[in-house]
């Protein structure tokens, strides 16, 4: 099951990003499989967090454009969204301990424990800061031959 990160959701969702075309065209593919796919619970937060507010986007999405788009993906029949289950605490401990994060990262850690827990195969991202779990696999499906 491939999972996508935050960063994929905000470039397809926002026009004004330089990987809008290719970021939608990821998603779309994704969405309209029928094999499973999935989102984490906190990056669907954070993708809310990021497009409304006006210090990163001038303008930013209003909130109800923002949903839209999420609505649409939610819609998907093969979208599962994934969030902590049981054995995650064991999982975010055995990362943050092993990876040495702490901090704002901490919250890569929680996206990654989650995955894991879900037995993600490859989390889709643009954000490196995922190499510091060697244990999920990434990948950035913006760069050919990633996918």
């Amino acid at each position: 099951m491939i999972a996508i990160d935050t960063n994929l959701l905000v470039y397809a969702h926002r026009e004004s990003s330089p990987f809008h075309g290719k970021a939608l065209e990821v998603v779309t593919e994704l969405a309209e499989s029928p094999a499973l796919w999935a989102i984490p619970w906190p990056c669907l937060h954070e993708f809310l967090a990021i497009v409304t507010h006006p210090r990163i986007f001038d303008p930013p999405s209003q909130l109800a454009e923002a949903w839209k788009f999420l609505d649409a993906l939610l819609e998907s029949p093969s979208l599962l969204v994934i969030g902590e289950q049981s054995g995650y605490t064991a999982t975010l401990r055995s990362l943050l301990f092993s990876s040495k994060v702490c901090g704002p990262r901490v919250h890569d850690a929680r996206i990654a424990a989650i995955c894991l827990n879900h037995a993600v195969a490859v989390l889709w991202t643009a954000d490196r800061d995922f190499s510091r779990f060697p244990e999920l696999n990434t990948r950035n499906p913006l760069i050919a031959g990633q996918r």
